[in-house]
C-alpha cells in the first residue's frame, strides 16, 4: 500500500504542478509532451483523478501529521 500511496501522491504533484502552468501560463504541459498521444493525455488526466480521489479516503491513515489527531502532538 505504500508505494501505492507514493504513486498517487506523485501523479497529484504533476497534475497539481501542470494546473499551475496552466493557470499562469496557459501552458498544459501533459498536452505539450503528450499531445501526439491523446488516449496517453487522457490516461494521465484519468490517473491524476483517481489519485486525487485515492489520497481523499486514504489521506489521515497515511499522513504522520494527521495521524497524531488526538494523541496531544502537532
Amino acid at each position: 500500500m505504500k508505494m501505492l500511496h507514493m504513486v498517487a501522491f506523485l501523479l497529484l504533484i504533476i497534475g497539481g504542478l501542470n494546473w499551475g502552468l496552466v493557470g499562469l501560463f496557459h501552458l498544459d504541459l501533459v498536452m505539450s509532451l503528450f499531445g501526439s498521444v491523446p488516449i496517453f493525455v487522457q490516461l494521465i488526466y484519468i490517473l491524476v483523478g483517481l489519485s486525487a480521489v485515492y489520497l481523499l479516503f486514504t489521506h489521515q491513515g497515511d499522513c504522520r501529521v494527521c495521524g497524531m489527531k488526538g494523541k496531544g502532538k502537532k
